[in-house]
């Protein structure tokens, strides 16, 4: 039996839902269901109320199978109700292609831009390209094109600064805009402190992240964990090679410990590249071992 193609490219939507269980079974059999798609991942939290998806493939499959997605998405979520600890424009609030091996960055550029055209065509829904997929150098940053929330989307969208790469200069009224994008791995990783005072949760990721003189390609928020009455340190690790997860992860212990606090679990949200995690220092070996099941590669040889 002749074997599949390789996958050329990862695309990790992020979908403004972490409540329903049923939604994302749904969600990812929809995206699933397509020849040449590989579902790798998909994981839903109930306070950031988000959930994410792995799929890998070809290009073409894989815009096929995020339209399914998107239309399920677009039907079902109701921004005007959505209440969340994670920013969001929209319904699918970003969805973004990265190369794998052998595969040059323009073909997940083309793939974004593909994908823009036809969700925007067809659920007449704003969609803004970010990363490398950017029109202009100020629409590069996904936080810069988030800015404000859905609740603040219907100014920002009229601003010519900000008016979509494709569809309505306007919100969906219910699915907002969505940013699609091309970028190198990105690590999603959380620290899940010993106490809910976001207070100190935000004085930490603000000691981390880069923008406030932190960590390199450390994006940081401090958010809360009301089920679980904890507060959260929320990371994008934006490039693993200038800052890996195992420093991050010092950097937030340190920075806690500092106000009183500890971090009790470390999360990871999605996969993770396998040289993110390489190094003999003991702490990368314990978040290699903590991760083991969660390595992109070893996700795409499995499939």
């Amino acid at each position: 039996m002749p074997r599949s193609p390789q996958p050329v490219l990862e695309t990790v939507p992020n979908v403004s839902d972490g409540r329903r269980p049923e939604l994302l079974d749904r969600l990812a059999a929809a995206a699933s269901a397509h020849p040449g798609v590989a579902l790798l991942d998909a994981s839903r939290d109930p306070d950031h109320h988000r959930s994410v998806l792995t799929l890998a493939g070809g290009a073409g499959p894989l815009v096929e199978a995020l339209v399914a997605l998107v239309e399920i998405a677009v039907d079902e979520i109701d921004l005007r109700r959505h209440r969340g600890a994670h920013p969001r424009i929209g319904a699918v609030d970003v969805v973004p292609f990265v190369p794998l091996a052998g595969t040059s960055m323009s073909e997940a550029v083309a793939a974004a831009r593909e994908l823009g055209r036809r969700i925007a065509e067809r659920f007449s829904l704003p969609v803004l390209l970010y990363e490398e997929a950017a029109t202009a150098p100020h629409r590069r940053r996904l936080a810069d094109l988030r800015r404000g929330g859905f609740e603040a989307l219907a100014g920002r969208l009229a601003d010519p600064l900000w008016r979509p790469d494709f569809g309505p200069p306007r919100p969906h009224p219910t699915a907002g805009a969505t940013a699609v994008g091309a970028r190198f791995f990105l690590v999603a990783a959380n620290a899940v402190l010993d106490t809910g005072d976001l207070v100190i949760a935000r004085a930490v990721a603000r000691a981390v992240r880069e923008s406030s003189g932190g960590l390199p390609a450390v994006r940081a928020l401090g958010v809360p964990l009301p089920s679980r009455r904890r507060a959260q340190v929320s990371m994008n690790l934006v490039d693993y090679r200038r800052t890996p997860p195992a420093v991050a992860f010092a950097a937030v212990e340190r920075e806690a410990a500092a106000r009183g606090a500890r971090v009790v679990e470390r999360e990871l949200v999605g996969l993770v590249p396998e040289a993110a995690l390489a190094g003999d220092d003991p702490a990368t070996r314990a978040l290699a071992d903590l991760w083991a099941d969660r390595v992109l590669e070893r996700r795409l040889d499995a499939g």
